[in-house]
């Protein structure tokens, strides 16, 4: 047998099959004898579904990364306003049992999320595992999986997150569901477990008995029971340094649920290729050097945009930021005239400023990464080293988008550059901190000298206030009206990212964040060490570290148990904090005495998923919190939904550069719409 599914998690595997059954006969829709107690029903399916949400939020507390956000999600579904409402009409107007009441209500939810289409209907698989749940609840049952004692493939007709995020790689070496699909929960978490998988497979791969060996390959999507001796060879190369590989999982998060991505340094194309195996999110400071180094003559425009093509190629539809010339001080270009006779080459021309006398070598530059940009669909993103002032930035700006590229940004550096950079990031659409220059710049000590360790940290408290002005006027700049190709309703701080050395300390990682910076670049091998450090803290707890930082106080664990203490109570929404929503039209500021009776907004999503599975359920949980109705419409779509409901959210499939029309009442209102905007934006 070659069954030919879906590939959701890459890996080749050769192993017995140790099928999973579990099945929840579909309840009888005779109604309830007349007479029957509809409360005493009501109460029974209100108690199974608090308990399936509260199971499904104790397993996302000892959950990691991934594993927590697709189960927080399940739980809010679980206990979902919509869900509740349609098994109560169920049970109080046709007088069905909860049991059939909760099969036809998570039904009708069911196919909402599949007229939807595409990611949303993949998540309708997590809709039939709720309603598994609450029934198998009802019965007095607990829905369990039998796992296999000894390393198998998992062969099932379908996997819930629950099911999939508690599997051990160790004795489940391979996943295959014969329904699904790549973007489902369970694929999702099989590739941050690192496990090989097929979704979609079809049901013939049910009846494969136990312990038949197969072939399992993830990537092709193809399953077999009698491989080539080709897929033995490759299923036995994988064996062998599968667990030699890198563990990062290519999602750089807070405990908190934050997002963090973490980055690669690169330099050449071979480690773009070892960067993307590593499993970078992206690259934060591609250096170009290598091309123009020990060179007599500058490269050609095809040459260089050969190379950096194959770079891009290796992060499809992720961030390749791409760093200009930058050449003088430690890294002389012989080609370039500029770079001769300096007393202090570190303090002469370099970086962006030998634009003013080889211009031509920059714009060449420019023309190559446009034409490599062309084609690819990585999001190329142009930089310059060593911007200094406003008129810098504009004019750097200015070429790059003459060059019909979408994205420039500058290099932080110099403590002039971090301490105006209100003005200084105005004209451009990110900036990238580099922490080992703005060291040596800020505590006058050669960065290349090696006998005075405490002029070289970039943990020193100034360094550090240096990144945190940089951070507040990203924060300025991205909100300035004259901010160059940004409307008033593009407002939001502009990206701050570090790709210095500092990045890759994982105390130090945590620092950075707390003081505002909103992605890290660093060497490939260090993601894991600063995944599993990030992954530790909460986004107040990195903000206490910080502002310990800022004044050098050390760091303790007896302070990181304190800061985690606190932070059940700090993360809950304060209906009375203050807040701030920006739209094209209006600021509204939250305060103690806002009571406005009806708020109307129209917010752009910006979130990577829009309002989607995790989006969608922090967004109700936030909204629950506050003394608000909250209702949002896609713009253009008549329907409506409920901010407390995940399903009612999901169901409008409101997509990243989707519009949202939110109408908020009540005392709280102010407080809701910065907690829609948030949630469209990614900051929740």
């Amino acid at each position: 047998m070659r069954v030919q599914g879906i590939g959701a998690s890459q890996g080749c595997i050769l192993g017995p099959v140790h099928r999973v059954m579990r099945t929840v006969v579909e309840p009888s829709d005779t109604p309830r004898p007349a007479g029957s107690e509809t409360e005493l029903e009501l109460e029974r399916f209100h108690a199974a579904a608090s308990a399936v949400a509260e199971s499904q939020s104790a397993a996302a507390c000892a959950a990691q990364s991934t594993a927590r956000d697709v189960l927080e999600a399940t739980a809010e579904m679980a206990a979902d306003p919509a869900l509740t409402a349609l098994a109560n009409h169920h049970i109080q107007d046709r007088q069905l049992t909860a049991e059939r009441a909760t099969w036809e209500a998570t039904g009708e939810l069911r196919a909402r999320l599949e007229a939807v289409g595409g990611y949303l209907g993949e998540r309708a698989a997590d809709v039939d595992d709720i309603r598994d749940r609450i029934i198998t609840a009802l019965r007095g049952g607990s829905l369990t999986i039998t796992l296999p004692t000894t390393p198998s493939v998992l062969v099932a007709e379908a996997l819930s997150p629950t099911d999939t995020s508690g599997l051990d790689p160790a004795a489940v070496l391979a996943i295959v569901t014969a329904t699904g699909g790549a973007q489902s929960h369970s694929a999702i978490l099989a590739r941050a477990l690192g496990i090989p998988a097929i979704v979609g497979a079809g049901d013939e791969v049910i009846d494969i008995r136990t312990g038949t060996e197969v072939f399992v390959d993830g990537s092709t999507g193809v399953l077999s029971d009698d491989p080539t001796e080709a897929e033995k060879n490759r299923a036995a190369q994988f064996a062998e340094t599968r667990w030699t590989a890198p563990a990062f999982t290519g999602h750089g998060e807070l405990a908190c649920g934050r997002r963090i991505p973490l980055l690669a340094n690169v330099g050449s194309a071979a480690e773009a290729s070892a960067a993307a195996a590593a499993g970078a999110e992206g690259i934060g400071l591609l250096r170009t050097e290598f091309l123009f180094l020990d060179r007599d003559e500058e490269p050609s425009v095809a040459e260089q945009a050969d190379v950096y093509a194959e770079i891009f190629s290796h992060f499809p539809d992720r961030p390749v930021v791409i760093r200009t010339l930058d050449a003088g001080s430690d890294k002389p270009v012989p080609f370039l005239r500029g770079n001769r006779g300096e007393p202090n080459p570190a303090l002469g021309m370099r970086g962006f400023r030998t634009h003013s006398f080889a211009p031509e070598v920059l714009a060449r530059q420019i023309e190559a990464i446009a034409r490599a940009a062309k084609p690819t669909t990585a999001e190329v993103k142009v930089m310059a080293p060593m911007i200094t002032t406003a008129s810098e930035a504009a004019r750097f700006a200015s070429l790059v988008r003459d060059a019909g590229l979408d994205s420039a940004g500058v290099m932080v550096e110099t403590p002039a550059a971090a301490l105006c950079a209100g003005s200084v990031l105005r004209p451009v659409d990110f900036a990238s901190i580099g922490t080992n220059d703005l060291t040596q710049y800020t505590l006058a000590f050669d960065r290349e000298l090696g006998d005075y360790e405490d002029l070289q940290s970039a943990g020193h408290p100034a360094v550090l206030r240096l990144i945190e002005a940089t951070a507040q006027g990203a924060a300025r700049a991205g909100e300035d009206p004259r901010s160059a190709s940004r409307t008033p309703a593009d407002a939001a701080p502009l990206p701050v990212g570090v790709c210095g050395e500092a990045a890759a300390d994982p105390e130090l990682a945590v620092i950075l964040v707390g003081l505002g910076v909103s992605t890290l670049s660093m060497s490939a091998p260090a993601l894991q060490r600063v995944a599993a450090r990030l992954a530790e803290v909460s986004l107040e707890q990195a903000r206490d570290r910080a502002r310990q930082a800022l004044d050098g106080t050390p760091w303790s664990s007896d302070d990181a148990d304190a800061a985690g203490n606190e932070q059940s109570a700090k993360a809950e929404p304060d209906a009375r904090a203050k807040a701030s929503v920006t739209d094209s039209d209006t600021t509204v500021e939250v305060g103690s005495d806002t009571h406005a009776d009806t708020i109307q907004r129209t917010i752009h999503v910006t979130a990577p998923t829009g309002l989607h599975a995790r989006p969608a359920a922090l967004l109700a949980r936030a909204v629950k919190a506050l003394d608000a109705e909250v209702n949002l419409r896609r713009t253009g779509d008549d329907a409506t939904a409920s901010a407390t409901s995940v399903m009612d959210i999901m169901g409008l499939g409101i997509d990243p550069g989707h519009d949202v029309e939110v109408s908020a009442s009540g005392p709280d209102a102010a407080a809701a719409v910065a907690a829609v905007a948030a949630a469209a934006t990614g900051e929740a």
